[in-house]
């Protein structure tokens, strides 16, 4: 089906391609095919659904503290942050330290961690919906702060939950070496 949108001559219109949003007198639409979405977009009597090209998501959070288990109020080896950098949507819980998925789409990941004592091992997992995904391992000996990191794209229903686990090992958090990023690629 074909959308014709008849616009006075003094509406200010704006594409840059096709596949860019239109600006009508600087606010950003995205019209999407005509599914009614259940993602939040608002849907028309046409049955086509509209949303806020704006709906944007990211987040950063740091650790500025040791990461012991012994300090840990919870069994489930969960990484807890302390301070959040970046939370466009606010979709990142800095007290469970765990992110929601707002909508179903593509979502990147990433983390880096660091060891606090040499003769140790690390490993950390990136878990969704509680079971691990990726890890990272950091196990030289004679290392005292060697750094463990992965990334990874996945693809995530609407409430899905992911967060970072300490398989073991203490992790360094000092000058904020530990940190844990996302952000939406695109909604599906």
């Amino acid at each position: 089906p074909l959308l014709l949108l008849l616009l006075p001559a003094a509406c200010p219109v704006r594409a840059q391609n096709d596949t860019e949003p239109i600006v009508l007198e600087g606010k950003c639409l995205v019209v999407c095919d005509s599914s009614p979405s259940a993602d939040g977009a608002i849907t028309s009597s046409l049955g086509i659904s509209v949303r806020s090209g704006s709906a944007k998501i990211a987040f950063s959070a740091t650790r500025s503290t040791n990461h012991e288990p012994s300090e840990m109020s919870n069994r489930t080896m969960t990484i807890y942050f302390d301070q959040v950098l970046v939370n466009i949507g606010n979709h990142f819980d800095l007290a469970s330290s765990i992110f929601v998925a707002p909508r179903k789409g593509i979502y990147s990941f990433s983390f880096h961690v660091v060891k606090v004592y040499n003769r140790q091992t690390i490993q950390v997992s990136l878990m969704q919906n509680g079971y691990p995904v990726i890890s990272a391992f950091a196990g030289d000996q004679d290392v005292t702060r060697e750094a463990a990191s992965n990334g990874v794209l996945l693809l995530m229903e609407r409430e899905d939950k992911v967060h970072l686990k300490l398989e073991r090992g203490n992790l360094m958090g000092g000058w904020k070496y530990s940190t844990f990023s996302g952000f939406l690629v695109f909604p599906l």
